[in-house]
């Protein structure tokens, strides 16, 4: 078995999985997995109310889940696959246990091959976040010892993480551009690789 059809296999067992984008290692898990998705934000030690992006694979499958105005389907035509998250109201097909409370959702095609190999071959959305502790550094290149820290009731934060998939040291570069869109209007939240 080699590592997407493992990665594959974890993620359709609830699992979680490590592994490089065009970013930085990210964090990853099926996005209507809730167990999946409270061991990330253990994983991370991330606030529960911090909403977690999505990755789809295409354009179609994001106005699945998210509702998509001109505005945002001229980004995504633009801008997909590539670093570009674009948050948008989000549709009840996404679990409520996914950012609870909140009324947008956060999604990007990545132009990351695995990741987005991964996606079309799970037939559903991901759950994506920075492989890194809340408030740390992101990883370019696989470093387990950042995870090496005890959790409640025995074990380890790295045993959280089932699969990692190493694909050595990946090129430092920006984060993603995140663009949010209410109706015609755009605002940027956080400027990155790509300029809005």
């Amino acid at each position: 078995m080699n590592d997407f059809e493992k990665a594959l296999e974890i993620l359709q067992a609830n699992g979680v999985i490590m592994h490089p984008t065009e970013t930085c290692y990210g964090l990853a898990c099926d996005v209507f997995s809730e167990s999946a998705l409270a061991k990330i934000y253990e994983i991370k030690g991330r606030e529960k109310g911090k909403p977690l992006a999505i990755l789809v694979f295409d354009i179609e499958m994001a106005k699945e889940y998210g509702v998509f105005g001109d505005r945002a389907l001229g980004l995504a035509s633009r801008f997909w696959p590539g670093a570009l998250s674009i948050v948008v109201p989000r549709r009840e097909k996404l679990p409520k246990f996914l950012n609870v409370g909140e009324k947008f959702v956060s999604m990007r095609v990545s132009s990351d091959k695995f990741s987005t190999d991964l996606v079309k071959a799970l037939g559903r959305p991901i759950v994506t976040t920075s492989a890194n502790l809340a408030g740390e550094s992101v990883m370019y290149e696989v470093d387990m010892a950042k995870f090496d820290a005890p959790v409640l009731g025995g074990g380890n934060l790295k045993d959280l993480i089932d699969f990692v998939v190493d694909g050595g040291k990946i090129p430092l570069n920006k984060p993603s551009t995140v663009v949010k869109i209410e109706g015609d209007r755009v605002t940027v939240l956080r400027q990155g690789e790509i300029f809005i």
